[in-house]
């Protein structure tokens, strides 16, 4: 910053500069330094700055505001002593600003992302906000970051209306995503996605609907299955998709490259154009075009990007009237060469793992963790034709206990100043999660893998009935029959069973004529006095592990499952429990 003028200026020619970070907030409470600027007047000379016909402060409000009031009561406008910055030094304005304000009281994120972007906007790094700051460039990142919301995102934030984890949920959705959610915000009969939901429902990614298409969906011969209503699509087969969605991008590359654009960078599949890295600049200025392609099948062509660094170079050899060095730009490494080299390390680090199972564990919980080009890994995302059984389910002891691991995991990262883990194909991000397993000790990373194999367990499947098997699991104490359970009970056949199998044979002939509703009604408070008399909960076989049928030669979901997988299981069984012969009576047979 240039040494400033210091003069005395009337007090009516002064106003808080918009430079200021405070500017447009509410006056301060005074009434700390107001009785010492009475008696002595101001110590510390106000930092101003040239705005038009008058002077914007910007360093020393509180100051200001406190003179004001001395003026009102004493009826005068006085002198007040100033320090004259220039004009066009607006970014050290800002500094001043910053420096002021967060000594006093450290900003909330909104005012930083105010302040972090003005000196962005005057062609500060980020890696110089992070140094003037002195915080790590990740934390200006995030906090640059907030510039992808849209307006009433931000206000919600900065009124505490939304948190933090869905705000940064937000800060990877695409405009047309957050106009969707906002919509939900707005609704009286929906709710917006909040948290990790919001995230999840981002980048979950497993539908691709019609609408991302780049193609002529006439000329498309994959499957597209519409819903009852015919108003919205999605594409049955992912790969297809992309497919024909990747020979229109690369279409398009080769025109912005035949159109003198000075490159086109195609960023992985799930990586996010991370807009504070940029400048954005004219295609004569040697700006590049960076394809971003999400998940979710919405592909975006930014136009007209450097790099930081590139900017500043192409800025500087502007200024200085000089023409930079022609140097050979051509590869080092050929195509093939490239390959032999790459495809040697491969191998190496494939043998690398073999030899290092500890740290082939944690790489193989980060690829569940995040995915990758050839990890496909998707959260179980539940669902059920009937709203009450999603309620049942997420209020359940089993979802609760759920819940609190993956708050105790999300927490193990934070500890290590890694984001929480996301599912999004993202090499760098799936680098991050290595680093951070790195650091974790074995039990910690075997807690992280049993969550990532929990969140990913698909559904109604043998996988279900194998776990609950293996891990002997007790499902009487995590379930009992709730109101959803006796809602979707309709057949009479199985409530009658019901009542023969928890009460006795001869109950539930007495009740074989009566309606299902007077059925199940005797069903519950016979469960209730079994619970109160007999100490003992009941459960229906479905529940059993294994899981029983009720109706002989009907079809029963998980009973059919662990018969198609039983015979992997129960021969194990009977060993450990002695049943098959001992390995010595096998050796001598």
């Amino acid at each position: 910053m240039s040494q400033p003028a210091l003069i005395h200026i009337e007090l009516s020619k002064l106003s808080i500069s918009k430079l200021n970070m405070r500017h447009g907030r509410k006056a301060p409470d005074v009434s700390d330094i107001l009785p010492s600027i009475r008696e002595k007047g101001i110590r510390q000379t106000l930092l101003i700055r040239r705005e038009g016909e008058t002077y914007g402060i910007v360093a020393g409000r509180r100051r200001f505001f406190a003179l004001q009031q001395i003026a009102k009561e004493s009826g005068t406008d006085p002198l007040v002593p100033c320090a004259v910055m220039a004009e066009g030094d607006v970014a050290s304005a800002i500094e001043a600003s910053i420096i002021e304000n967060v000594a006093r009281l450290p900003a909330t994120e909104m005012e930083q992302y105010t302040a972090f972007r003005k000196l962005h906007d005057e062609s500060r790094t980020v890696e110089e906000i992070a140094g003037f700051f002195g915080v790590t460039e990740l934390n200006v990142r995030r906090v640059l970051a907030l510039a992808a919301l849209s307006a009433p995102i931000r206000k919600l934030y900065a009124d505490e209306e939304i948190d933090r984890e869905t705000v940064r949920a937000l800060t990877l959705a695409t405009p047309a995503q957050q106009a969707d959610w906002l919509k939900l915000w707005n609704s009286e009969t929906e709710r917006a996605p909040m948290g990790r939901a919001c995230r999840a429902w981002i980048t979950g990614g497993s539908a691709i609907t019609t609408d991302k298409a780049l193609f002529d969906l006439a000329g498309y011969t994959g499957a597209v299955i519409a819903d009852l209503f015919g108003e919205t699509a999605v594409f049955a087969d992912a790969a297809a998709f992309w497919e024909a969605q990747g020979a229109v991008i690369a279409g398009r590359v080769d025109s912005y490259r035949q159109r003198g654009w000075a490159d086109v960078i195609l960023l992985e599949r799930g990586a996010y154009f991370q807009r504070w890295d940029y400048v954005q600049t004219t295609k004569k200025q040697g700006g590049k075009v960076i394809v971003e392609q999400r998940h979710d099948g919405t592909v975006t062509f930014h136009e007209g990007w450097l790099k930081a660094a590139e900017a500043r170079k192409a800025r500087t050899a502007t200024v200085s009237g000089e023409t930079a060095p022609e140097t050979d730009m051509r590869p080092e490494m050929s195509g093939p060469m490239a390959d032999y080299i790459g495809l040697h390390r491969h191998a190496i680090a494939q043998a690398s793992l073999i030899r290092n199972p500890a740290i082939a564990m944690r790489l193989m919980a980060a690829h569940a963790l995040c995915g990758s080009s050839l990890w496909n890994v998707r959260l179980h995302m539940p669902g059920a034709v009937k709203e009450l059984t999603i309620a049942s389910v997420e209020s359940g002891a089993a979802a609760a206990e759920v819940g609190t691991a993956r708050e105790h995991t999300e927490t193990l990262f934070e500890a290590l100043g890694a984001p929480v883990p996301r599912r999004s194909g993202d090499a760098y991000h799936l680098c991050e999660m290595i680093a951070a397993l790195l650091a974790m000790s074995d039990a910690e990373v075997v807690q992280v893998m049993a969550l990532a194999m929990a969140e990913t367990l698909e559904s109604g499947g043998p996988a279900v009935e194998a776990v609950l098997h293996a891990c002997g699991t007790d499902p009487a104490g995590f379930w009992k029959p709730d109101e959803a359970f006796f809602d979707l009970l309709r057949d009479k056949r199985v409530i009658t069973a019901f009542i023969a199998n928890a009460v006795s044979p001869e109950a539930a002939a007495e009740v074989e004529d009566a309606t299902a509703k007077a059925q199940k009604a005797q069903l519950a408070e016979a469960l209730v006095s079994r619970e109160t008399l007999l100490d003992s909960a009941w459960m229906p076989g479905w529940m059993h592990v294994p899981p029983d049928r009720h109706i002989e030669g009907a079809a029963s979901p998980p009973a059919d499952a662990w018969n198609r997988i039983a015979g992997l299981f129960e021969t194990n069984t009977e060993q450990e429990s002695g049943a098959g012969p001992s390995s010595a009576e096998a050796n001598a047979a």
